[in-house]
């Protein structure tokens, strides 16, 4: 970096600079694909000579990244967050029709953030995980949850992403609104119980249940907590 270029510190105006980057890449990439992304054609767009985009990302890699970072946190804002939904497998419901809903909108931006399993430790996307994971313990404490909860996750994001990558490579005459509701409903259907499964008979909806609010308790050493964990993690795989 050169210390006296407006780029080379952290100051507003670098930001400002950043920012009006990662908006000339993004619409490159709305409009042309992701080909047309390159330094000099964003850098065009920016209004900048090309060895700034070096400068304020490191390379073209690190302007992808930053790119998927700007989508994720714009992913992050659209989602409503309610920390004790009246309903929360509807909550859920309402939940995975955002993430499809945001995919379809900007489908160059949703292919280049979730093309590179690296950039899922971008901090916009842990940050939308834990709303996830919150959705999905609510689930497990009351008794709804089917499967565990990190399985639980990994459908809720597979069905999510199939839906909109599979959306986007039909052609138009062929997208049936039908594919997204019967995929968000296997997804239901996979993930939780149509009764809370502390009210039928085996142990596992509660041990599930009892596993959501574990870390909740102070009462237990971790050396406790961790042996109980183990055990409701057995539990909740028995049934």
């Amino acid at each position: 970096m050169t210390p006296h270029s407006p780029e080379g510190a952290d100051t507003p105006v670098r930001e400002q600079t950043r920012q009006r980057v990662i908006e000339a890449a993004i619409d490159l990439l709305t409009r042309e694909g992701r080909d047309a992304v390159t330094t000099r054609a964003v850098a065009v767009a920016a209004g900048l000579q090309p060895p700034a985009i070096y400068r304020l990302f490191g390379d073209k890699d690190g302007l992808l990244d930053a790119v998927a970072e700007h989508g994720f946190a714009a992913f992050l804002a659209a989602k409503h967050v309610d920390p004790a939904p009246e309903d929360p497998i509807e909550d859920l419901r309402a939940g995975w029709d955002v993430a499809v809903e945001f995919g379809l909108a900007n489908p160059a931006l949703y292919v280049l953030m979730y093309s590179e399993p690296a950039r899922e430790s971008s901090a916009a996307f842990k940050a939308g995980m834990e709303i996830l994971m919150g959705r999905i313990r609510r689930l497990a404490a009351g008794g709804w949850l089917r499967v565990n909860e990190d399985l639980a996750a990994a459908i809720i994001h597979a069905t999510a992403r199939g839906a909109v990558l599979t959306w986007l490579s039909l052609p138009k005459d062929r997208r049936d609104p039908a594919l997204l509701s019967t995929l968000r409903e296997s997804m239901i259907a996979a993930v939780t119980n149509q009764k809370p499964a502390v009210q039928e008979e085996g142990p596992a909806g509660a041990a599930r249940a009892l596993r959501a609010v574990l870390p909740e308790q102070t009462s237990l050493s971790d050396g406790e907590q961790h042996l109980l964990r183990e055990w409701l993690d057995r539990l909740a795989t028995s049934g």
